[in-house]
């Protein structure tokens, strides 16, 4: 085990005394049934993902055909990549969440949900890190860009959705959304695991309200916000490339970023993309002032804010 995985796991302790609420076995059984039988017809596209994400996908898919997924929350190579917690910058996050006028929204969309058994934020044990991280994220957006979560936006496509945390919350936002999670299969799997524990309309196809799709086959999203959240920075260039005109059709976009990412700078890149955007969108690139990476791994990270003029 890692240095900071060891980190990470003594900083879990901090929340011990905190439980989630337990889930119906017969309703994760009928669940993890049709994620075995699904998986079954996935390959990894080695092509797609750098060497971090290949390894990450091939842990999915043991943990997967395993069936251990009522704690999946809790493993150390999910949080790694995207469940963060007792981080002391996730208070600071909060804080400015709490100092807005829009506290009562924001308090609203943090109450945290048992699926995965997640560890409660020690300080703020109705939520989550993560929860919290991700409804800071869009109040930047929501105060950078003057828009509306609630009147604004009505289609959302995530590049990179995690386990769907985000579509979560933008189901509480409003149930008249409609989000797509493109991800890898295996991630897909997650998300719907995670969202149908919720009794959230999630699947496979177009009519659903969370659609999961894996591949853009040749059709063409157009969204009112695209979101991709230490994601679309994560993958090889010429995969991004894919994703431009979905990018370039959207009204409003929320991409956050690392300063570099194994071989690929990508400020140089998304100082690029903001070049080629920038006859079309109102665009900032703004450092994000709290969060430095890890302890053990310290760079600037960026949110790409952009709102089409």
């Amino acid at each position: 085990m890692m240095l900071n995985d060891i980190f990470r796991t003594l900083m879990s302790f901090l929340s011990v005394f905190y439980f989630n609420k337990g889930i119906s076995n017969s309703k994760d059984i009928y669940i993890s049934d049709f994620i075995k039988k699904k998986i079954k017809t996935f390959k990894i596209n080695k092509n797609n993902l750098k060497k971090t994400h290949i390894e990450f996908n091939k842990e999915i898919l043991n943990l997967v055909k395993n069936g251990d997924l009522k704690n999946f929350l809790r493993k150390n190579f999910i949080q790694k990549m995207f469940f963060v917690h007792n981080r002391i910058f996730i208070l600071r996050e909060l804080n400015q969440l709490k100092n807005s006028h829009k506290w009562k929204f924001y308090e609203k969309l943090l109450v945290e949900d048992s699926i995965g058994n997640p560890i409660r934020y020690f300080l703020y044990p109705k939520s989550s890190g993560n929860r919290i991280n991700h409804v800071y994220h869009l109040k930047v957006m929501e105060d950078e860009l003057k828009i509306n979560l609630k009147k604004d936006i009505k289609k959302v496509f995530e590049f990179g959705a995690g386990y769907g945390c985000m579509a979560r919350i933008f189901s509480k936002i409003s149930n008249k959304i409609n989000y797509i999670c493109f991800d890898t299969n295996y991630v897909n799997l997650l998300q719907f695991y995670y969202l149908k524990h919720i009794n959230l309309d999630v699947g496979y196809k177009k009519k659903n309200k969370i659609y999961l799709i894996s591949s853009l086959k040749k059709n063409s999203f157009k969204s009112d916000l695209f979101i991709a959240n230490w994601s679309l920075s994560e993958v090889p260039l010429i995969f991004r490339e894919n994703f431009f005109k979905v990018i370039s059709s959207s009204k409003y976009i929320l991409i956050c970023f690392q300063e570099k990412f194994e071989n690929i700078n990508n400020l140089d890149y998304f100082s690029s993309l903001k070049m080629k955007l920038s006859k079309e969108y109102k665009i900032v690139i703004k450092r994000n002032l709290f969060y430095r990476g890890n302890f053990f791994f310290k760079q600037k990270h960026y949110f790409f804010l952009a709102k089409k003029l």
